[in-house]
């Protein structure tokens, strides 16, 4: 038997289930979640984000509601805070669980990540990020798609500070996938089973639209527009979040209802679509497949990879 991993990560797109296999394993094991969700630190990005606590009182979430939506909350500061819980757990319990769908996140708590300052001109910097509230993290990400590829692939496009670094990296004649080769290679933080949940797309994205439609049932127009009074379009990051992005332009009388929550459904879809991709360039992802096995032979199955420290 070799010796049992440290961190288990539980990922996959969004609406897949991954929240409750993940606290199903917690519980088994007797530690807590981590979340690894870029939006879930917010407070008050309840409805929009999913973010539910944990059916079992045996088990707590952590890394939600850190901050608050105009907070400047970059990837390094989740890295510091999350790897906290993630060692105050490993001092107390035998193994940390993670989940989320933010791959970005992920590896920046589970590997030796860096993140370069690209620190250049405020004023090309600016305008990258007025692009960026104007049209949107992911036309910002096309635009860097456009000018470097390679480094496009290496960038996340929530990650909306690294692609700002990235363009202004191209205006200087460097290629930022160049300087970062090293970003494509994993050299662990903490030894880390990660489980991918899959399923056939047209069932995930059918499990999409319904969890897009339980949303707006749920009230989140109202929530959006508290989160506008407390100033979500002054943050870079947050107002460009899935759901939230849409329900401020139909606030803001840019477009009907039923457009934006047929917009919400064709965002989310493309987001889990790019969230799979993420997770398949990670050769160390091990597939459970929930078209052939059901959440209890799942758990049965990362159980049993944990005790035998495989």
């Amino acid at each position: 038997m070799t010796e049992r991993p440290q961190v288990i990560a539980i990922v996959g797109p969004t609406a897949s289930g991954k929240s409750s296999l993940a606290e199903r394993v917690a519980v088994s094991l007797g530690t807590w979640v981590v979340s690894v969700d870029s939006m879930q630190v917010y407070r008050g990005m309840d409805i929009g984000t999913a973010k539910e606590k944990p059916t079992d009182e045996r088990c707590r979430l952590l890394m939600v509601d850190v901050v608050d939506v105009i907070s400047d909350y970059s990837v390094s500061l989740f890295q510091r805070d999350a790897r906290a819980c993630v060692d105050g757990l490993l001092s107390k319990r035998s193994v940390a669980v993670l989940c989320g769908g933010t791959g970005l996140y992920l590896d920046a708590v589970i590997d030796e990540t860096s993140y370069p300052s690209g620190k250049v001109g405020d004023d090309a910097r600016s305008g990258y990020e007025r692009f960026a509230r104007e049209h949107g993290a992911e036309a910002l990400h096309e635009l860097l798609q456009g000018r470097d590829a390679a480094a496009a692939a290496l960038i996340h496009p929530n990650n909306v500070r690294r692609v700002v670094r990235a363009l202004e990296m191209t205006d200087r004649g460097i290629s930022y996938a160049s300087q970062n080769a090293t970003l494509k290679q994993h050299d662990p933080h903490y030894s880390t089973q990660i489980w991918g949940i899959r399923m056939e797309r047209v069932r995930l994205y059918r499990r999409i639209d319904e969890r897009v439609d339980i949303m707006f049932a749920k009230g989140l127009v109202d929530e959006v527009r508290a989160l506008m009074e407390r100033g979500l379009m002054e943050s870079t990051t947050a107002s460009q979040a899935i759901g939230y992005k849409e329900v401020a332009q139909y606030l803001q009388g840019r477009c009907s209802l039923d457009d934006a929550i047929d917009e919400v459904k064709k965002r989310t879809r493309r987001y889990a679509k790019r969230q799979l991709s993420w997770l398949k360039r990670d050769g160390r992802t091990r597939w459970i497949d929930y078209d052939l096995m059901s959440e209890d032979e799942a758990l049965g199955i990362i159980l049993d990879a944990y005790e035998g420290g495989c």
